[in-house]
Order: C-alpha cells, then structure tokens, then sequence
C-alpha cells in the first residue's frame, strides 16, 4: 500500500476525535506534514507524526534508506511524558528550518524507549560513552550499519540558547560535513566503540558464587552516601530508586544494624510527605529535582507506583505504621482511577506538561495551587488550615505556585489551629476531595496509555501483595483482571508481546516482560492458592528458558534469538529506574524452586548468580534487586503452607493475618484445601500432597528446608509457632 493511502486509511480509522499534535495545520485544521509515525500506535511516536521531520520508525527500512542515500542515521529517543523531550520537539523537531536540514543529511528515526528497551540499552551505553551522562531525549548518530559514532541528550535548537554555544542545528551541519569529508576516522570510530559495547553490555565474570558480604558491601556504600537530614542518597536529584530500601530492610530484619531502620523510615517519610507524592490525587511523581523530596519532575510512571507500594507494603510489615498503608491504599486507588483500562491493564505514564492559563503546555500547572486557590474552592478557614497543613504560600515553591507538600508534623499544624488531631485528619481527608474534584476541572496531561507487559506484571505484583497483605480481596481481583488481559491480548503463538495500543499487541518481548509478569503470576498464586497462576508461571519461565537463557554462561539476554538488526545482544544486570531484569528472573527461579522442589529451578538461579558474582563485587550497589537475590539463596528460605477443609473457603483468612502482620522475607506461600482444588496443586508442588492427608481442621506449617514442625489449628498456635521460629 502506498504511504498517502496508507495515511488515509488510519486517519479514518481513528476518526474525527484524533487531534494532530504540531503547529502546522492547513485551514481546514488538519495537518501539513505526516510522516510514517502516523502508522504507529505508541503515544510517543504519534507525538511526532506530524513533525516537518521525515521520521521512520525502527526497523529495516530506515537503515536500508540510510545505505541506499549514504546517509547517517539521527536516532532520537525518548517517551511520551518526557518534559525535555517535548521541549526537544517544539524547538527542533517543529521547526521547519531544522526539519528541512534533517530531511536533506540524515535519516531520521524516533523510537518510543518505552517499547523498545533494547534499542534504548544499547545506545544509551553508547551515549554514556561518548558524553558521559545519559538521559531522555537521546541523541545519537549512527552509521546505516546501526553504529554510533556521536551522542547526547537534550539539544538547544540554535547557537547560544539555553546558555549553549553550539545549538542543535549547527551540530547537525558539522556532522554531516565530518561523514562525508573524513569518513575513514568516522567508520573507524564507529567500529571502536562497537567492539566496546559488545564487553560493556555483559558481565565480568567472577569467581564462585556472591554471598552475604557483598550485601554489607553495598550497605557500606548506602551509609556513605545517605542524606541522614532528608533521607535516601545526599544532593539533588532525588530518586526512590538510589536507595533500595527493601535491602536495607532484610538487613534491619535480621537484627544486624538497627540503625539501617531509622534510614528507611526517615526515607519513607519524607517521600510521602514531600512533593514527589502527589498529596491531593495519590501516586508518585518520577523524581524530586531538589535535595528535600518538595519539587518533582511531575510525571507519573506506572512502574515507580509499583515498586513504591511493594516498598511501603514491606515498610508496614516491618514497622507496624499505619502511615505507610494509607501511602499503599492511595497509591493503589490513583493506578485503578486514573491508570487502568476498563478490560484490566494498566497505563504506563501520566506526562508531566498540561495546557495552562496561557493555553500552552506547562510543567506542573496541573499538581499546583496558589492560596487564592486553596480558597476558591474551600473557604476562608479551611483553606488557612489547608495551606498551612500543605505549606501553600504567596510566593509558592514553583514557579510561583506551591507543589503541596507536608513541611511539618500535623500534631503541631493542629495545636497552632487550637485543634485535635483527629479532627485535622478529618479535616484534611475532605479537603483533599473537594481539591481532587476542583483539579479534576483542569485540562489533565496526557495519559499514555498503552499497556506494557512488563510494567503491569511489577503492578501485578502490586495488587496482589496489597491483597493478600491487607486482606483486601478487590486488590486481588484488579491483580486477576490485569492477568486476564495480558493473556487475552499480549499473548501471540504461545509468546508474549511487549505492548498493546489500538487493539492491536507490537513488538516481541524481552527479558524483562517475560520475568516481570511472572513474578506477578507467582504473587497472584501466592495471594489466592489458585494452581494456574503457579502452572502460568512455569511456563513463562520455560520460555524464558528456551529463547533467552545463556545455557553455557548463565544468566539471561534481554532479547531472544528473535530479535534482529541489533549491534550487539545485552544480559542486563544493573538496576536502573527498573529493576534488572537478569535480578527478578534469578527470584523468580529461587521462588520457584522452593514452591515445587524442582532442582533444576535452583541449579539455574545458582548458574546465573555466578555469571554475576564479578559485577556484584565489584559494584553491589548497582546490583541492589539481585542483592534480594543473593539475599534469599544465602537465607535458609521458608515454606509456609495452610490447608483448609474444603467447604470452608476463608479459614485461611485469620492465619493469613497471623502471617502478614510480621515481614518475613525470604518465604514462600502455599494456601490450598483438601480436595480437588489440593490435588491439582500437590501435581506441581509435590511437598503439599501429604499435607492433604493432616488434619481435618485447618492446619497451618511453617517450614523450614526440609523440617516441617506440627502444624498450628487454629491462629493463636500459628503466631506462637511463627514466634518460636524467631518471626515475633
């Protein structure tokens, strides 16, 4: 089909709603450039549909163009809620003089980072390389055979804007006149740095197997650098991710350094109190761009929600505070209001730009207020305790307006209002809806919502924790909704998909698709005893086995052997804002040998944790999730299983409170009841079958290796039973 029949077909098909995203439009409104984008369903891409810019999309076609013209390629990534990289956009991609420049040297191709992890990985590393820092948008020119030879991130558009010397476009002008006038030192150095991502894209290799030292390495390391008046790591900015609390936890667990407790809770703190939580709607916002955790970078990403519920959920279990569940219940409320499709998936992100007054996108016009605010909407007295309550000011904290933010305990905001406490809490509780409702009137920034298989497995996860955790059935519920879809829509042929837009599932997984939903499955069994959950999860792994494992090596590649027309083939193992993939299939492995006593589950988690040993020597900070890892296998790892009558389906339930009030780890859980239901089960957990045999009561084990006390029939004898296993 040709391109203009093809753009008119999809143009029908998203009818008279789809709005062209450029300042280029004919009379009629429509748009005066489109380019291939426009074939495209990521969010991020359709952004740059309509560009004077000639994009392509990944794939062949460019780079066989590239070679055709003896051109280079401009490779520019990014995602949709990316601020900078709408900035890059509006001054550069949108302007006609730029976009013709492009159009007459290079090859332009954007990818959307967010479906391509693997494009993003590899020339990130390039990028890190060349530049010495990465970050979105990046730039990178390559050569038609996919190699790098310059990169960067956020350009001005012109000399001297923004403080720069060189703008993008002169940038632009001086590469292409280096490719073809000094093409030989251009190739050469193109292959140079080739040949070193292929080495800086895998693991040193090490020597037997990491163990527990390697944690008080990286606990040494977290010491040094924590921010002891603010929490998490010292200076701006401030990321969730640059301290792992769950680790610091399993070590304040186990009663080896009880100050690593008052790390984690003055970080828990002061993120939930700061202006990085979104203190009227519920949700995390990506990152705080200043030292105390009160200005973010007000995107929201799906997969910070739900690492931080996990987080605060394993914080409630360890600390017994009321404050972090009600950070878990809020969270969890925004993801199912704002971040969940009607079939069951979950979003990806909330962009941080909305249409201000000047009816231009502005960051964080949305999330902020002014008093004069705070009163429109709840009256003289309420809005002087509200602003006090949220540090609201004349002069604001943003750009003049005031990102809301906790900066003082609210016993003494209501003993300066001559107040109780508990009727500041009520107070708050209904201002925070009539806000939410009046900045629900706002224009909203753009939600993107395609589903990615990844993501909604690390939500998966979320869900299902909070549920079994609170025993809040309906969290498990939305966990079983979210499963349904990725099985119903992102499954092709018996492998999974990347992502799903437009009714339409694209892209093969990757590593971290295939671990972070199994991971989910395995939550899901875990928080309903429901055999297909723990049989999905097995076969997921096995095709996690089959196309992605290094049988020789160990450990796990990000993409399988299905994916082509890649420089070089990454095994990830450090976290990022994810955690690394390589770390969440080595648990999954572990969990699951504990839940069938497969051998084969540990001899490949123990294979993998080998081929890491090297990079968790040498920097255990930057492996923090395979640290979990090694956590759990150096641990003497729990069984703790519940057998209940048949017709009795909730007499788990007050054993299972016994259980989730005490954070435990390195466990895993197997709810199940005689019958038929139990047989199914004892066929992929051979451990359950003479469990069935017990009593007739409910019986609760707790297991540890092979032992196997008398089992606990009723909840008091199980939380003695957990109390004399040294769980109090």
């Amino acid at each position: 089909m040709k391109l203009d029949d093809a753009y008119k077909a999809v143009r029908e098909r998203r009818g008279p709603t789809y709005r062209p995203r450029t300042r280029h439009l004919d009379a009629a409104g429509w748009a005066r450039y489109t380019n291939r984008l426009f074939l495209e369903s990521s969010p991020y891409l359709l952004q740059h549909a309509h560009n004077p810019v000639d994009w392509y999309p990944w794939g062949d076609e460019a780079f066989a163009a590239a070679k055709a013209l003896d051109r280079p390629v401009l490779l520019s990534v990014g995602y949709a809620t990316c601020h900078w990289c709408h900035v890059m956009e509006e001054e550069s991609f949108e302007d006609e003089e730029i976009a013709a420049c492009i159009n007459d040297n290079y090859i332009a191709v954007k990818v959307d980072r967010e479906e391509h992890p693997e494009v993003d990985a590899i020339y990130m590393a390039a990028v890190q390389a060349i530049a010495g820092r990465g970050g979105w948008p990046m730039t990178v020119i390559l050569t038609p055979e996919r190699k790098s030879f310059y990169g960067g991130t956020y350009f001005p558009a012109r000399d001297g804007e923004r403080g720069t010397m060189v703008g993008f476009l002169t940038l632009l002008k001086k590469i292409k006149e280096s490719y073809d006038q000094q093409r030989s030192l251009v190739l050469q150095s193109a292959e140079e740095l080739s040949n070193a991502l292929q080495s800086m894209l895998r693991p040193q290799a090490g020597d037997g197997l990491p163990d527990t030292g390697a944690i008080a390495n990286a606990v040494a390391l977290y010491k040094r650098l924590f921010d002891y008046a603010e929490g998490g790591t010292t200076g701006a900015p401030k990321f969730p991710s640059s301290l792992p609390v769950r680790l610091l936890m399993r070590v304040v667990h186990r009663g080896d350094d009880p100050a690593l407790g008052e790390m984690v809770r003055l970080t828990l703190d002061k993120m939930a109190g700061g202006g990085i939580f979104d203190q009227v709607g519920g949700g995390f916002h990506r990152y705080a761009t200043d030292a105390r955790w009160g200005i973010p970078h007000f995107e929201k990403m799906l997969y910070d929600n739900a690492l931080l519920v996990v987080a605060y959920l394993e914080g409630y279990q360890l600390f017994s505070e009321p404050r972090y569940k009600q950070v878990v219940q809020e969270t969890l409320a925004y993801v199912q209001r704002e971040m969940t499709d009607p079939a069951g998936g979950f979003y990806s992100a909330g962009d941080a730009d909305s249409i201000g007054p000047s009816g231009h996108r502005e960051e964080g016009y949305f999330f902020t207020w002014t008093p004069e605010e705070l009163t429109a909407v709840l009256g003289p007295e309420r809005a002087a305790l509200m602003g006090s309550y949220y540090g609201v000011t004349d002069s604001g904290n943003f750009e003049g307006r005031t990102v809301l933010h906790r900066p003082r305990p609210p016993a003494q905001v209501a003993e300066a209002f001559g107040i109780r406490l508990a009727e500041l809490q009520e107070q708050v509780h209904e201002a925070r809806t009539q806000l939410y409702t009046a900045r629900s009137l706002r224009p909203a920034p753009l939600c993107d919502d395609k589903i990615l298989t990844a993501w909604n497995g690390l939500m998966i996860s979320a869900f299902a924790r909070a549920g079994l955790v609170l025993g809040q059935a309906a969290y498990v519920d939305q966990a079983r909704q979210a499963v349904r879809f990725i099985h119903d829509h992102c499954r092709v042929e018996g492998r999974l998909m990347r992502s799903f837009r437009e009714g339409r599932a694209a892209h093969p997984g990757y590593l971290e698709d295939y671990a972070f939903f199994t991971a989910g499955l395995l939550d899901l069994f875990e928080a309903t005893g429901e055999h297909t959950y723990l049989q999905a999860a097995m076969e997921w792994d096995g095709v996690l086995e089959c196309d992605f494992e290094d049988h020789r090596h160990g450990g796990f590649f990000m993409t399988a052997g299905i994916h082509t027309g890649l420089i070089a083939r990454e095994k990830p193992f450090h976290d990022g804002a994810l955690p690394s993939g390589n770390a969440v299939a080595v648990m999954n492995l572990l969990r699951l040998w504990q839940l069938t006593g497969r051998e084969s589950y540990h001899r490949r988690a123990t294979q993998a944790l080998a081929a890491f040993s090297g990079a968790i020597q040498h920097n255990p900070s930057g492996l923090a999730e395979m640290l979990l890892a090694v956590d759990f296998a150096s641990d003497a790892p729990c069984r703790v299983i519940i057998v209940t009558p048949p017709d009795q389906p909730l007499a788990a339930e007050p054993f299972l409170a016994e259980l989730n009030g005490r954070f435990i780890p390195n466990r895993v859980l197997v709810v199940t009841r005689r019958g038929a239901a139990g047989h199914q089960l004892a066929e992929l957990s051979p451990f359950v079958a003479d469990k069935l045999h017990g009593p007739t009561e409910t019986a609760a084990y707790f297991c540890r290796g092979d032992t196997c006390p008398d089992p606990a029939r009723n909840p008091a004898q199980f939380g003695a039973l957990l109390h004399e296993a040294g769980l109090p």
